[in-house]
């Protein structure tokens, strides 16, 4: 495959509902995505999504190298629910080099496994289920990912109160510690923004960073 910038790259193992979302997620935010999976369907329903979607039937070292996978900035290891493969796949993403490993775990010990290699490490379901109740209790059924660690991934409505205001007004990595990856306008979304970018209400920024300092900016946004 031809080279890319690697900061631009990721990498997704496993294509089940979780891994196929987040192909999708990352795709549609212009990101270009290198995806993997035994299953000939599944690689062929995200290739509508990424142009580097591969069959792999037998997960080695050597075909991993072969996608390209060591290019990518970050891979998420998709396939907990077999364990030994999860372990195993995520031990030779890690040998790659890849700087940011994340991997998908179906209990605590499995996770604490994952942990002790190097890689962050998700529950999806009961992550679902914790973004759901705090969506709820905050009011904002906006999308958001948990990446562990106490990070998150959110989607935030923008409220008058910043309405007119550019993000470098705002000063939001300095003010809140948090970074903004996109921002959406009627229905569009933009990666290649500017500090300059000035917020109307009704637009939608997508931030990463520390729970509790996106919920401060959060909250400001929407007062």
């Amino acid at each position: 495959m031809k080279k890319h910038d690697p900061s631009t790259m990721f990498g997704v193992i496993g294509l089940g509902r979780f891994g196929a979302a987040l192909v999708k997620t990352l795709a549609e935010a212009g990101k270009d995505v290198i995806a993997i999976d035994k299953d000939e369907e599944r690689v062929r329903e995200v290739r509508a999504y990424t142009d580097y979607a591969f069959v792999v039937d037998n997960l080695t070292e050597t075909a991993l190298k072969e996608t390209g996978m060591q290019n990518c900035a970050t891979v998420t290891v998709c396939i907990g629910e077999q364990v030994d493969m999860s372990i195993l796949t995520t031990m030779m993403v890690i040998k790659l080099g890849v700087p940011n490993v994340i991997a998908k775990a179906t209990s605590a010990m499995h996770g604490e496994v994952l942990k002790r290699m190097g890689a962050t490490v998700v529950y999806p379901e009961a992550d679902m289920a914790v973004r759901i109740g705090r969506r709820l209790i905050l009011g904002n059924l906006l999308d958001y990912i948990a990446l562990g660690d106490g990070v998150e991934v959110r989607r935030i409505s923008v409220g008058p109160r910043v309405a007119g205001r550019s993000i470098h007004e705002l000063d939001v990595r300095r003010v809140y510690g948090i970074n903004i990856i996109a921002v959406e306008r009627d229905g569009r979304t933009d990666v290649e923004f500017t500090a300059d970018y000035r917020f109307a209400e009704g637009d939608t920024v997508t931030v990463i960073g520390k729970v509790e300092k996106i919920d401060g900016f959060e909250g400001d946004m929407q007062e």
